[in-house]
């Protein structure tokens, strides 16, 4: 009897030291999600700038807006690798393109964005999501393989198309990246003596899975003051040209990161909070 009274004790004891069991998710009920360490979180409110914000990307925002709006409707919709220039509003333009497809046709389709280090759990988040009767964008930021890493691209590769872990019917991958091939180049893959563009075309189509790959580059003087300009419009700033193109060259780039890190200055400048 004191050896099951003693039991009966350290099963308290470790019900009480053990952290409580994650509360269920509700993939109805939320704008976005971040999927992390194999578990989700509800986001109560999408942080995303107007679409009429963006600019400089327009040929692009036209593309993406198109997809979102497709897939949020339930129908037929690519896939999406956004690659290129640092800071051009790859991510900020998913976000937008989903608040305004939101917007158009509440609780149609949720962001579910997943942080890298939880890409071995996809497999599990994709599970969940075939199961609700809603549409989703699962979003990978920045991402990039490491020259060792076999893997990552192989299981993207099936979660794209083909796999028997392949993503739902309801849901689309969108990926941002700084490279079209997703993962690093070297002027030595040219020197494989066997065919020295094996390596190369196969990393390449890894991005030949999206259906849409699209590119974005540093913009130009005109569309860096204009993105400014646009910004300076909506939050009632007033700003010089002289100024604003002399705070990118010290920075040494022009970026719509480059003009929002203006604007902040300008606002703080004038005491508004942004």
């Amino acid at each position: 009897m004191e050896g099951r009274q003693a039991l009966e004790r350290i099963a308290e004891l470790l019900e009480r030291i053990m952290p409580p069991a994650p509360a269920a998710i509700d993939w109805l009920a939320a704008p976005a999600y971040v999927w992390s360490a194999g578990a989700p979180r509800a986001v109560a409110h999408l942080e995303a700038p107007a679409l009429a914000l963006l600019r400089g990307i327009d040929a692009q925002k036209e593309l993406v807006v198109a997809n979102v709006r497709r897939l949020a409707a339930g129908h037929a919709a690519h896939d999406m690798l956004l690659w290129g220039s640092r800071g051009m509003g790859k991510s900020a333009l998913l976000r937008s393109a989903i608040a305004a497809a939101q917007a158009e046709a509440p609780d149609s389709v949720a962001l579910v964005q997943v942080s890298p280090e939880a890409l071995p759990t996809l497999a599990g988040l994709f599970t969940a999501l075939g199961a609700i009767d809603r549409r989703f964008l699962v979003f990978i930021d920045d991402l990039g393989f490491e020259d060792n890493d076999s893997s990552g691209p192989r299981a993207l590769r099936s979660w794209l198309e083909g796999g028997v872990e392949a993503r739902p019917r309801n849901v689309r991958l969108a990926v941002t990246a700084n490279r079209r091939a997703i993962v690093a180049r070297h002027l030595s893959e040219q020197d494989d003596p066997i065919n020295p563009r094996d390596v190369v075309d196969d990393r390449l189509a890894l991005a030949d899975r999206f259906g849409l790959s699209i590119g974005f580059h540093n913009c130009d003087q005109a569309a860096y003051l204009a993105i400014i300009g646009g910004y300076a419009a909506d939050l009632g700033l007033v700003w010089d040209e002289a100024d604003a193109l002399e705070w990118s060259k010290r920075r040494g780039s022009r970026s719509g990161r480059v003009a929002w890190h203006y604007i902040t200055e300008l606002a703080g400048r004038a005491g508004k909070e942004v």
